[in-house]
């Protein structure tokens, strides 16, 4: 099925799809990458540009948003001028509470999620998330990472938006500038168990900063293709929500 000239896809929005993007049933066929998994002590791999020890603080260069050809698609150029300056990526001071360099937190109430670098920085990127009712908090695992992935819309979410069918019965929507997962996906496990809860791409760089989503957390499509060279498989993600700090998960873990 070739999504960009499917008819179904050409009479739905893509606003429509990117508002209720991001899970996937927990039954989907979809196909594993299985890369090389990490221990976590060694979990964090700065991209070729960066030095381990951090870079200069601040936002990536405007740059990093230009148009980019990938995987046999032309992404778009994101008017970075429009995004709010603190939802760029960019490279900031970072209490982790001693979490391993390559951790990452979600920090829902802020919309901001940041990748634990060594000597007390971190990458830091702004985020779509979900509305209330489809919201999710915990501690999970990376156990898949997908290049321009399906979209396997939820059984829960189809009964919702019938329209949404022909993509249904583990059909999946194929990869896609219209695709609602982006350019990139990161699935996360607790154990061998999908959490159905993703790190993705999104087209809508206007909704960075709001709570949008059906719960997965969206990226700008050029800051997920970053993230995902900057976190490898089985690195920790700690999902923060409310008024929740890393000091009270740290602080509420059960000791060994």
């Amino acid at each position: 099925m070739n999504t960009r000239s499917h008819p179904f896809l050409l009479g739905v929005s893509l606003a429509a799809l990117a508002a209720i993007a991001g899970c996937t049933t927990q039954s989907q066929q979809r196909a594993m990458i299985s890369p090389t998994a990490v221990p976590m002590a060694q979990a964090y791999v700065a991209p070729v540009e960066t030095v381990i020890s951090g870079g200069p603080l601040g936002p990536v260069e405007l740059t990093a948003y230009d148009s980019v050809e990938d995987g046999g698609f032309k992404l778009p150029a994101i008017p970075i001028s429009k995004v709010d300056e603190k939802f760029r990526r960019q490279r900031v001071v970072y209490s982790a509470e001693g979490m391993e360099p390559g951790t990452v937190v979600v920090d829902t109430a802020n919309h901001f999620l940041y990748v634990v670098e060594p000597q007390g920085t971190a990458m830091r990127y702004g985020i779509g998330v979900g509305k209330a009712g489809f919201s999710w908090a915990g501690e999970a695992e990376i156990k898949d990472k997908q290049h321009w992935p399906k979209w396997f819309p939820p059984v829960e979410m189809i009964a919702r938006r019938p329209e949404l069918k022909p993509y249904g019965n583990e059909v999946g929507m194929n990869p896609g500038l219209q695709n609602p997962l982006g350019a990139r996906a990161l699935y996360l496990y607790q154990g061998n168990k999908d959490t159905l809860y993703r790190l993705h791409g999104t087209p809508e760089w206007w909704s960075i900063g709001k709570s949008v989503s059906s719960g997965c957390i969206r990226l700008m499509n050029q800051d997920i293709m970053d993230l995902y060279e900057r976190v490898p498989m089985n690195a920790r993600v700690v999902v923060l929500q409310g008024k929740e700090r890393l000091a009270d998960r740290r602080r509420n873990a059960p000791q060994s």
